[in-house]
């Protein structure tokens, strides 16, 4: 049965659901974003290709493809805290798993399995989040949710950064007790409200709807960007002679700017309506795709990943909203809804990671850039100036 407890908060901030919910959603990203710094130092050790850096990064939203609708039925029939507290524990294990890993097979798996908890770990979070913020302020409220993964983007690389220098084993480890404090205040809050529980049918029933369709695209399209970025921008900055600690430095930085515009664009699309932050986004983030394979030396790809990489990470906001909107407005649970953005990106960023690597380890890295540039210029032209509006109504987290 899902939890049963009080009705939905007018706040998310009562009693500490906000901070907590956040902080899951940034261990994370914490765990998914120490890779990027350590890309060259497991391609060297592991003797990896490109195709087969593109794995181990890929394994990750793999994992979520797989974990994604399960991870949506766990928010839907047990409850959203399960799903939550479920996440954080098989993550913070698969986590000390890959930082004393020694083989392709066990590194491999256990990006996988940290994949499968972090689809557990976003449904429950996120439906959680939408179904007890007030409609109006949805928006801002899951733009501070990904502006704190962003934090976790921000630490990540530094994570793996000190991994570097202290070791993959001991530093991993240590990162996990975060996850595992976690766990025990997801179960100190108070419980959610009850939801029903709704049948996978209900989901593909749902990708129907134009609101929700257009929004799981632009997740998808949003992991498709990060995919082809996470695993042929460490190695070009390492060909350019920048070592571990500037990669992580670049990423931290566009983090960081990032971090601050996520929740302005989540007010911006409570405001004007999702779709503008998503054309400007387009719109930079081809200039970006276009630019990194080219960019020489070191300091001027920095310097462009600094200020464009946020491009990509500003679509999974607005694509959120229109996401919670589309499920409200076909009585779709919030848990399910969530299952399936999880999909959509874990779909999108595993298939760019894997495709990307092999193609340019077969061609050039411009050609994998080059085709997702045009994936940006096809949305920017398919997506209508004025969509239809919806009305929202609050939806139950069960």
């Amino acid at each position: 049965m899902p939890d049963e407890g009080e009705p939905p908060t007018t706040t998310v901030m009562a009693r500490g659901l906000l901070p907590v919910l956040c902080a899951a959603v940034l261990v994370d990203t914490v765990f998914f974003t120490a890779l990027t710094p350590l890309l060259p130092h497991y391609a060297h050790v592991l003797r990896l290709s490109k195709a087969g850096a593109g794995l181990v990064v890929g394994a990750y939203p793999l994992g979520t493809l797989l974990g994604a609708l399960p991870g949506g039925v766990v928010a839907t029939r047990l409850g959203v805290r399960p799903a939550v507290v479920a996440g954080l524990a098989v993550m913070s294990l698969s986590t000390v798993a890959f930082g004393f890993g020694t083989s392709v097979a066990v590194c491999d798996g256990a990006r996988f399995a940290q994949g499968v908890a972090g689809a557990c770990t976003w449904a429950g979070a996120l439906a959680w989040l939408a179904a007890a913020a007030p409609v109006e302020r949805r928006g801002r409220v899951l733009g501070l949710a990904f502006a704190a993964a962003v934090g976790g983007s921000l630490a990540g690389p530094l994570v793996g950064a000190v991994a570097s220098r202290a070791g993959t084993g001991p530093t991993f480890a240590a990162a996990a007790v975060a996850g595992t404090l976690l766990l025990g205040l997801s179960l100190a809050l108070p419980r959610p409200p009850a939801g029903e529980a709704q049948a996978l049918g209900r989901a593909v029933a749902a990708l129907g709807d134009g609101v929700v369709a257009r929004g799981l695209w632009l997740t998808t399209l949003a992991g498709l960007a990060f995919g082809v970025v996470d695993v042929l921008v460490p190695l070009r900055l390492h060909d350019l002679g920048a070592s571990a600690v500037v990669i992580g430095g670049a990423f931290l930085g566009a983090a960081a700017v990032e971090g601050v515009l996520s929740p302005v664009v989540g007010r911006l699309a409570d405001r004007r309506g999702p779709l503008l932050p998503v054309r400007v986004s387009l719109v930079v983030g081809v200039v970006v795709a276009l630019s990194v394979p080219v960019l020489a030396p070191a300091a001027a790809l920095v310097g462009v990943l600094v200020v464009g990489l946020p491009s990509f990470g500003a679509l999974f906001v607005p694509a959120s909203t229109m996401v919670s909107a589309g499920a409200e407005g076909v009585g779709l649970h919030q848990g399910l809804a969530f299952g399936l953005a999880n999909l959509a990106w874990a779909a999108g960023q595993g298939l760019a990671a894997v495709a990307g690597g092999a193609l340019a380890g077969a061609t050039d890295d411009a050609v994998p850039f080059a085709v997702l540039a045009a994936g940006l210029v096809a949305t920017a032209v398919v997506l209508r100036p004025r969509p239809p509006r919806r009305v929202w109504s609050t939806g139950a987290a069960g």
